[in-house]
């Protein structure tokens, strides 16, 4: 009995002292010191139990339930309690358990503060891990242990053997103990509730995981980047497309992830108050803040209802780094399915920070944009990121932040010059019911305009949004950034007109217009020779065979022939890829350049085979239908000129009569007859030798005209189709359809 007053007295000793001395004395004792007081309280406890169990064969004391079966049970309790802290203090019997002094009550900010930051990274972005209770060299000594665990003082069997006055002398005791278990457990549960539950898991209320799900509209706009995506990737490099493919995947994945939920980023520069102001919307301190730069070192995860798990993954946040909020029903309510990122500074000296925070943003639903009054119009906030997500207007709040540090109306100022910088970054504000950015003037440290930011971003999350529009505004990004290798001014194609000139070129370098002129110069002189006198005929046979030709034109060398007309084939078809390329973006018109010079290959020799099977047909001429009666008729003629000479002949030798008259004129008619006929034939083969040339003309251009089509105007008129695909599926993404063409 003794012992236990002694002990019990020793611990109300120890309760005034100050937790830091407790803990510098606990953790400066030796192990022999340890051992020793175990012993000691062993002993202790045993001449405890020894006069608990006299006591309680007896009448129950002040302290106890009046029960031996009530008794027994607090013991058992005590044990569990001690057993579960571990270490030396499992050892001890539950009597000397109860006897802990109780730990003031104004000490208690100091564990909570603790406890906050128990799990807060450090600026490396690794949480540390904390050493285990009772070990390090701030921990808590046992007596400290064993008042956490709530052990009510007096609650053990010594305190039923003191009974009487000592049982009234230590009620004031067991109030104030009472008080202090409370607070310690509403602390604890406060900080548990923040920093042990994991999104996901845990309390509060849960959404349906429903996926995302796109209107028609958006569905099209999609489904016609990724036809143009493929239509263009044998065309375009990698690097122009990857925006698109990375659009096209990143709507695919979000899809398939809840539609119930919307991530909102909170963004800034170094010192703008994000982690304030993150904190300041979960109502509790998650965030590390401080003086020390940069304080964010990774992105920490806040969710306002369950099932987001697999958004969170999606942007790489650690379990570790995932909280919920600590609020008020009505006020998680107004924020239900809100997934808010504190990201760390855009402007950070560590380059990790700047990627993760890049990395990020690709991925959220929306942006908060957190400035100050001394950096609001950042150059690296303006020129890298508003800019260029000025398309994404509808999705971003725009903040301005330590506005109590404004005097009068300073801060309407800096609102008004924000504003002013906003629209010349090209970002459209959401003012007067127009879509588009919202900007707010408050003050996360005073808590001013934080319900008004609170009840625009619940009325945000409650349409379930902003997912479709963000990935249309990512669409529409791409879109413009892929408009210089699609969307032209220009009228774009090949006309007739330059079909025409380059087949009119082709038939020159096959020579066409020489070869009609050639059988056209064929075909008269056959009529020539069918319906000339037989004289004349006999004369040119003659000279033919003596003399060599002479008069003709020089016969040029086949080598000269073949590079003329190669000339000629190379500078039709870059003419007519000039004239098919031009108004088309640059990957296009190089595209359809290629395709003819391609086609180009082998022209040539191409050409001169089908001047070869085409120029003059095998065989002879055809002949119209008077030719034989005008062959008839020179006939005739010859054969006057014979009779009549025969007949003139024979009066000369004496055999017939002497008549000048009948054999002369006889004569005269065949002389005159024949060239006449042969004058009339030549006149009439005119129009026919003519028509023949202009026939033979024609079938070696059809021919030149065919085969530069096949070899040149087809491909070039692919990649023009092909072109025009594209640009209507371009239409599309951008959302204005045939109008696009």
């Amino acid at each position: 009995m003794t012992a236990v007053t002694d002990q019990d007295h020793t611990d109300n000793d120890h309760m005034d002292d100050d937790p830091t001395d407790n803990d510098q004395t606990d953790n400066d004792r030796t192990d022999s010191d340890r051992t020793d007081d175990d012993r000691k309280n062993g002993r202790d406890g045993r001449d405890s139990r020894d006069s608990g169990d006299s006591t309680r064969g007896k009448s129950g004391g002040p302290g106890t339930g009046g029960s031996p079966e009530a008794a027994e049970q607090a013991q058992a309790q005590a044990r569990d309690r001690a057993g579960a802290e571990g270490g030396d203090t499992a050892e001890q019997p539950a009597e000397t358990a109860a006897k802990v002094p109780v730990r003031d009550s104004a000490k208690e900010p100091r564990a909570q503060e603790a406890a906050v930051h128990a799990r807060v990274p450090d600026a490396d972005g690794v949480t540390a891990p904390r050493a285990a209770p009772g070990t390090g060299p701030h921990a808590p000594t046992r007596r400290e242990r064993r008042s956490e665990a709530g052990t009510p003082p007096g609650a053990g069997p010594g305190a039923e053997a003191d009974g009487g006055e000592e049982g009234a002398d230590s009620a004031e005791a067991w109030d104030d103990g009472l008080i202090a278990r409370r607070v310690s457990e509403a602390s604890a549960a406060e900080q548990a509730a923040v920093m042990e539950t994991r999104v996901g898991g845990g309390g509060g209320s849960a959404l349906p995981s429903t996926p995302l799900t796109y209107d028609a509209p958006l569905r099209s706009r999609l489904d016609a980047l990724r036809e143009l995506v493929g239509l263009s990737r044998t065309r375009l490099d990698s690097r122009t497309l990857a925006e698109a493919g990375r659009v096209l995947d990143e709507a695919a994945a979000r899809r398939r992830l809840s539609g119930q939920h919307t991530v909102v980023a909170i963004a800034g520069a170094t010192g703008s108050g994000k982690s304030q102001l993150f904190n300041a919307l979960a109502g509790v301190n998650i965030s590390e803040t401080g003086v020390r730069r940069p304080t964010t070192s990774a992105p920490i995860a806040c969710t306002w209802s369950d099932g987001a798990s697999t958004l969170v993954d999606r942007l790489g946040i650690p379990g570790r780094l995932r909280r919920r909020p600590v609020q008020s029903q009505d006020a998680e309510a107004q924020l239900r399915g809100l997934v808010l990122i504190d990201l760390p500074d855009h402007d950070s000296a560590a380059v990790q920070h700047r990627e993760q925070v890049d990395r990020v943003l690709a991925l959220v639903d929306a942006v908060i944009w957190v400035v100050d009054p001394e950096k609001y119009a950042d150059a690296i906030l303006h020129e890298r990121y508003l800019r260029p997500m000025a398309g994404h207007a509808e999705i971003m709040f725009i903040v301005l932040n330590q506005v109590d540090r404004l005097p009068g109306e300073a801060a309407e100022l800096v609102l008004d010059d924000l504003r002013r910088l906003l629209d010349e970054d090209g970002v459209a504000l959401g003012e007067y019911g127009e879509p588009g950015a919202t900007v707010l003037a408050l003050s996360a440290l005073t808590g001013d305009g934080i319900g008004e930011l609170r009840e625009v971003l619940g009325q945000f999350v409650t349409e379930r949004g902003a997912a479709a529009r963000r990935i249309a505004a990512d669409v529409d990004a791409a879109a413009w950034r892929l408009r210089p290798v699609y969307a032209t001014g220009r009228r774009t194609g090949l006309s007739e007109e330059a079909r025409d000139e380059f087949a009119d070129r082709l038939a020159d370098a096959v020579g066409a217009t020489a070869a009609g002129e050639a059988a056209e110069r064929a075909w008269l002189r056959n009529a020539g020779r069918a319906c000339g006198t037989p004289w004349l005929r006999l004369w040119r046979w003659h000279q033919d065979r003596r003399d060599p030709p002479t008069g003709r034109l020089p016969v040029r060398a086949p080598a000269d022939e073949e590079a003329t007309a190669r000339q000629r084939v190379e500078q039709a078809v870059r003419t007519v890829s000039e004239r098919a390329s031009a108004g088309l973006p640059m990957p296009w018109a190089q595209a359809v350049r290629e395709a003819a010079v391609r086609g180009a290959q082998g022209l040539p020799e191409a050409l001169d085979q089908l001047a070869t099977r085409a120029g003059l047909p095998p065989g002879r001429p055809p002949r119209p239908g008077w030719w034989p009666v005008a062959v008839l008729a020179q006939a005739c003629m010859t054969l006057l000129q014979v009779v009549g000479g025969l007949w003139l002949l024979g009066q000369i030798v004496g055999v017939m009569a002497p008549n000048l008259g009948v054999p002369v004129l006889l004569m005269v008619m065949g002389i005159i007859g024949g060239p006449l006929v042969e004058w009339s034939c030549r006149l009439a083969a005119r129009g026919p030798a003519r028509r023949y040339g202009q026939d033979a003309e024609r079938r070696l251009r059809e021919a030149a005209a065919g085969c530069g089509r096949a070899r040149v105007l087809d491909p070039v008129a692919a990649e023009l189709l092909r072109y025009r695909e594209v640009r209507e599926q371009y239409g599309r993404v951008t959302g204005v359809g045939a109008a696009a063409r």
